[in-house]
């Protein structure tokens, strides 16, 4: 069963919000279209950066992707990823947050 929308500008301003009361600062890098962008989370830790994806797993429920890999990349690599995913989807949201275990600020499903 696929779970309601939510549109993508109230979900970024709660995930920034969630990262800030968790202890991982979160900053907004590029904003989408306020209604109905996909967002790309940025993951920053001491081993690199991972870009994770949003996306609806097979039961339709949301999910994140490791777009760039379960390990950690480099700047160079993360912004080479998001710049061709802007290029195929300029709606996109990208937002950024400290995380040094790489995994998001908020309860999330990783595929």
């Amino acid at each position: 069963m696929r779970e309601p929308r939510v549109k993508a500008e109230f979900w970024v301003q709660m995930a920034l919000r969630r990262g800030t009361a968790a202890g991982r600062p979160g900053v907004l890098v590029r904003r989408g279209d306020p209604d109905a962008g996909g967002v790309l989370l940025v993951l920053r830790a001491g081993t690199g950066l991972s870009v994770l994806s949003q996306i609806r797993a097979a039961d339709g429920t949301s999910a994140w992707l490791r777009a760039t890999g379960p390990d950690g990349v480099t700047e160079a690599a993360a912004d080479a990823y998001i710049a061709r995913q802007i290029s195929a989807d300029p709606d996109l949201w990208v937002v950024e947050f400290e995380a040094p275990d790489l995994l998001p600020p908020f309860e999330a499903k990783i595929i």
